[in-house]
């Protein structure tokens, strides 16, 4: 019986393959929920097969129950195979290329044989392309351009966006009988912001099979390089994906080279040839040579003894002198938090109801939840008026009765202009916390900014500064203060900075974090949740303390609930 990530990938490549056919819209898009959900599935995937209870999955209607069981019994299905026919071989690369249709991809095939961006630069580049019908040499032109513009390769990604794309890449590789391992690695295993590229890497003794495995995955539209053990390719979504491929003997020595950074690994480079220790191949012929390597990473730092120091922390920012004096900090982890902080319900702009986000809180195993709606000037949030918050209390007070996680009431207040707090302080002194937040920004210069969010800081009722800077990645840039004046003024006033773990935020950024650790100010590491699938965002905020070298005991919402609320009561 095949496995669910094979089958979501043939699912994923049916979508496709339809889209570029130009065939129902819909019909292409349940393929790819259908992949979607399939990669999403918590239960038993062949229960759900051998009792013929596919379609209580989330859009697998009987069709596509249909599809999933002959993919089962034989790892084919007919559907995939008459678009095979139908279609050129590399239509899902070539399409990649715009203004190239399929009608232009059928020409291209049937006159020069293309099957590939690579085939097609080239026929270019001989000045094939302008004689075959249909074409000439301005469109020849514009073909080369476009094959250049994608060569560029400077499409990002968010961090949530780059991983999920990174799971999908790796269940497929790990479906391989010749993969012993696999991983990701590069600024993705970092958890830097935005990433550029997917760094992978695998273990196996048989590489070409690998390599031909791995550029069988349905979203790659263009294979950009291909050698012995390693090929780079192009996704649909702009990224990059890096497939490195090393004996098992070489596997852990490679993860902790690919992982980088370029600068943390050179100053590792220098200490280990002081010491007479060399860390790893670089090429493949020395990789083969290799005897056995460490057995995991922290023996490499051991060999060079120091602490092992995780992968969120090697930027070269002091953590290898830390290491080597046996001072680096043990970062907070997920399973650290007890509480989640920064939730919005439908009383403002979120998606779900009180008890709703209470039992994802629950499943999550939390012991209290947050909720914190915006205040009446986010009106185009839907900020909640006075008049509105007896309804959302006596709501999370009923709610609390069928729940075990506590619920606490608070609100994502707004700093107005003259950095005053949104609601009255005989209303903000009934909640169990305070977030404040800027969200509208003016026209303030940077000395504007700065006097705004101090005199805020200063009253008695503020205690959580939230998304800090108001950055949104790749779109908006952060507020413009004098910084280390608002971490010294939240030091004075034993307030907190929220670490929001929204991928569009992820606010603070590291180095602003340790310079708030070095005023000695405690931290929350928040969802930002306006829905109950938003949850999951307390794994990035997690990955950027650690980023900033956060430790367990610099966090409120690591507390238990009584602890917690001493901590954050107005």
């Amino acid at each position: 019986m095949q496995n669910r990530f094979f089958i979501a990938a043939a699912l994923r490549e049916i979508g496709r393959l339809l889209q570029v056919k130009g065939d129902n819209p819909f019909k292409a898009r349940a393929y790819e929920r259908a992949a979607q959900a399939l990669e999403t599935l918590d239960g038993d995937f062949e229960f759900f097969v051998k009792s013929g209870r596919l379609t209580e999955l989330s859009g697998i209607g009987s069709a596509l129950a249909a599809v999933i069981e002959e993919l089962c019994r034989t790892g084919r299905t007919a559907v995939l195979e008459r678009l095979h026919q139908e279609l050129p071989p590399g239509v899902l690369e070539l399409s990649a290329v715009p203004g190239l249709s399929l009608k232009k991809i059928i020409a291209l095939h049937g006159a020069l044989g293309i099957q590939s961006i690579l085939e097609l630069k080239a026929a270019c580049e001989k000045g094939l392309v302008r004689n075959v019908k249909g074409f000439g040499q301005k469109s020849e032109a514009k073909i080369l351009e476009a094959i250049a513009n994608l060569e560029k390769g400077e499409e990002r990604s968010l961090l949530d966006r780059a991983l999920e794309e990174s799971e999908r890449l790796l269940h497929h590789l790990r479906a391989a009988a010749e993969v012993l391992a696999a991983d990701i690695a590069g600024s993705l295993r970092r958890r830097k912001e935005t990433v550029r590229q997917l760094t992978i890497i695998a273990a196996s003794e048989a590489p070409e099979a690998v390599v031909d495995y791995f550029l069988r995955f349905p979203a790659i539209v263009q294979t950009l390089e291909r050698g012995g053990d390693r090929c780079t390719a192009r996704l649909a979504n702009g990224l990059d994906a890096e497939l490195n491929i090393v004996p098992p003997g070489a596997y852990v020595a490679a993860l902790h080279h690919l992982t980088g950074s370029k600068k943390h690994y050179a100053k590792l480079e220098g200490i280990a040839r002081s010491k007479g220790i060399r860390l790893a191949p670089h090429d493949a012929q020395s990789r083969a040579r290799e005897k056995p390597g460490a057995q995991d990473e922290a023996a490499i730092y051991r060999t060079l003894g120091m602490q092992y120091i995780p992968p969120e922390l090697r930027e070269d920012q002091g953590e290898i002198e830390a290491a080597l004096g046996g001072t680096l900090p043990i970062p907070v982890t997920v399973e650290d938090i007890q509480g989640l902080v920064h939730c919005h319900t439908i009383y403002s702009d979120g998606k779900n109801s009180v008890e709703e986000m209470a039992l994802a809180a629950e499943a999550m195993g939390m012991r209290y939840l947050t909720i914190t709606d915006h205040s009446p000037s986010a009106f185009y949030a839907g900020g909640v008026k006075i008049e509105r918050l007896k309804a959302q209390w006596d709501e999370i007070a009923t709610v609390q009765e069928k729940v075990n996680v506590k619920l606490l009431r608070g609100t994502e207040s707004d700093i107005l202009e003259d950095g005053s707090l949104d609601y009255p302080d005989a209303i903000l002194e009934q909640f169990d916390i305070i977030i404040a937040s800027v969200h509208w920004r003016g026209k303030l210069d940077r000395d504007q900014m700065t006097r705004r969010l101090r005199r805020a800081m200063e009253l008695p009722l503020f205690k959580v500064w939230g998304h800090p800077l108001g950055r949104l990645l790749m779109s908006r840039p952060p507020l413009e203060c004098h910084i280390e004046e608002v971490l010294d003024t939240i030091a004075r006033s034993k307030a907190a900075v929220e670490i929001n773990g929204d991928p569009r935020r992820l606010d603070l950024e590291p180095r602003w974090i340790r310079a708030a650790r070095e005023r000695g100010i405690k931290f929350v590491i928040s969802t930002d949740a306006h829905s109950t699938g938003a949850v999951r965002y307390l794994g990035y905020g997690v990955a950027t303390a650690r980023r900033g070298w956060v430790i367990r005991s610099e966090v409120l919402n690591t507390l238990n609930t009584d602890d917690f609320l001493r901590a954050v009561r107005p």
